[in-house]
C-alpha cells in the first residue's frame, strides 16, 4: 500500500499544509515556470502601481496608488493644444468652480479617423476626365459597375406577325388624307404668293419696258416723218399723254385691246365700232382714252387726285393739245358708254366742244366699276413753238 502524502495527513504539522486550498499549488507552480522570474522566497516585489497626474483646482498634484483607488474619471494625458478663445471677460476669483469638471472637457477635441488598411487588390486607375475640353473621350466603365446589357431584339415569330407589324406601322386613311390636303394647301398658297408677286411687281416692270420701247419708236417715227398716216393700225402708238401733276408720261395707242395695248403699259384710244371717239385734232368731239389703274404699268392709278384746272396734255407729231381738268365721276357702271359721247353726260358740259375723257377701273385692284375724269381743251400749240408752259421745268 502506497503511503499518503504528508500534507494530507491530519497529524502533519499545519505549516506543512500550505497548499491544502484548491488551486494554490497550481498558482505557485505557474510562478516557477520561468526561472528568470522566480525570486527568492520573501523577496517578491509588489505589483507595479500606475502613477498619473490629475489637474487639481487648488494648484497641487495628487498621486494615486493602487488599482482599486482610481478616480471617477480617468483621461489620458493629451498633447498640448491651444485653448479656445473665449470672451475677454475678467476672471472673478469669487466664482465657484465645479471640481467635477475637468480641464479637458472645455478643450477643443479633434477626431481623426484611424487609417484604413489598403485592400489586398488594386483598382485600375481610371483616366483623368477633363470637363473643360470638347474633344472626344473614350467611354470609361465605372468601377464596380456592371455593363448595361443590350436589349434583346426578337424577330417576328411568323410571317403573319410580321405582316401585322408592318400594317400597324402604316398610316391610316385619315392621316394620309390630312397629309395630302396639307400639301394641296401649301402648294396653293405658294402659287397664290407667286401670282400676287407677278401681278403687283413683275407686270409693272414688264409693262414699263414695253411702254419705253413704244415711246422710243414713236419719237423715231416723228423724226423720220412717218407719224401722219390716214388711219392708225390697232396697237400702233401715235401720241404721248402728259399729266404733269401726277408725273405721268405714257404712249397713246390705237384701240383698247388688253393684250396689245393696255397690258403693255400704254393708254388706249376708243376707236372700235360703237365706242369710236374723236381724235385730238378734230374741231369738235371727245378724245376718250382708257388705262390700267393697278398693275401693268398702272398709268391711271392716281387720276382721282386730279383737281379742276390741272393740265392734261396730248402731244402729237406736230402739235401740243392742252386740256384742263373739269370734272370727275368717281364711280359708274362699265356699260355706261354715254361718258365718252361727243358731249358726255354727267360731265357738266352743255354743248359741243373739244373734250378729253380718261377712264379706268375702280375700286383699286378690281374692275367692278369705272372712274371717269373729264377735261376741256384750252390751248393748241404747234411743236415748232416749243413746249407748253405746263411742261417746262
Amino acid at each position: 500500500m502506497t503511503p499518503g502524502r504528508p500534507e494530507s495527513d491530519p497529524d502533519f504539522p499545519y505549516e506543512h499544509r500550505a497548499y491544502e486550498d484548491p488551486g494554490t499549488f497550481e498558482a505557485a507552480v505557474e510562478q516557477l515556470a520561468d526561472p528568470l522570474n522566480d525570486p527568492l522566497p520573501g523577496q517578491q516585489p509588489p505589483p507595479p502601481q500606475p502613477q498619473q497626474e490629475w489637474y487639481d483646482p487648488q494648484g497641487y498634484q495628487q498621486e494615486w496608488y493602487g488599482y482599486d483607488q482610481q478616480p471617477e474619471r480617468q483621461q489620458p494625458q493629451q498633447a498640448y493644444q491651444e485653448p479656445r478663445q473665449y470672451a475677454s471677460a475678467p476672471y472673478d476669483e469669487s466664482t465657484s468652480y465645479d471640481e467635477s469638471t475637468s480641464y479637458y472637457d472645455s478643450a477643443p477635441y479633434s477626431y481623426e479617423p484611424e487609417p484604413q488598411p489598403e485592400p489586398a487588390y488594386a483598382y485600375a486607375e481610371a483616366p483623368h476626365r477633363d470637363d473643360e475640353t470638347v474633344g472626344l473621350r473614350p467611354q470609361v466603365q465605372e468601377l464596380d459597375q456592371e455593363p448595361t446589357p443590350e436589349p434583346i431584339r426578337r424577330a417576328p415569330g411568323s410571317r403573319l406577325e410580321a405582316r401585322r407589324a408592318e400594317r400597324a406601322r402604316r398610316p391610316g386613311p385619315a392621316v394620309v388624307a390630312s397629309r395630302v390636303l396639307g400639301e394641296v394647301f401649301i402648294t396653293f398658297g405658294v402659287l397664290m404668293l407667286l401670282f400676287v408677286t407677278y401681278q403687283l411687281w413683275w407686270t409693272n416692270i414688264a409693262a414699263g419696258i414695253e411702254a419705253d420701247k413704244e415711246a422710243s419708236r414713236i419719237q423715231q417715227n416723228w423724226a423720220n416723218g412717218e407719224g401722219k398716216p390716214d388711219a392708225f393700225e390697232p396697237g400702233q402708238g401715235f401720241a404721248m399723254l402728259h399729266i404733269p401733276t401726277l408725273d405721268v408720261v405714257v404712249p397713246v395707242a390705237e384701240g383698247i385691246d388688253k393684250k396689245k395695248v393696255l397690258d403693255r403699259g400704254m393708254v388706249g384710244h376708243y376707236a372700235e365700232d360703237g365706242l369710236k371717239s374723236a381724235m385730238p385734232e378734230a374741231k369738235k368731239g371727245n378724245f376718250a382714252v382708257a388705262g390700267h389703274r393697278n398693275t401693268h404699268g398702272e398709268p391711271f392709278r392716281y387720276i382721282n387726285r386730279l383737281k379742276p384746272g390741272d393740265p392734261i396734255i396730248v402731244e402729237t407729231q406736230d402739235t401740243y393739245y392742252v386740256y384742263e381738268m373739269a370734272n370727275i365721276l368717281p364711280q359708274t357702271s362699265p356699260s355706261n358708254i354715254d361718258v365718252i359721247a361727243p358731249v358726255p353726260k354727267q360731265s357738266g358740259f352743255t354743248g359741243p366742244g373739244r373734250y378729253i375723257t380718261l377712264t379706268t377701273c375702280t375700286p383699286e385692284f378690281t374692275s367692278t366699276y369705272r372712274m371717269i375724269v373729264w377735261g376741256k381743251m384750252v390751248d393748241e400749240r404747234p411743236r415748232s413753238e416749243g413746249k407748253p408752259k405746263a411742261l417746262v421745268r
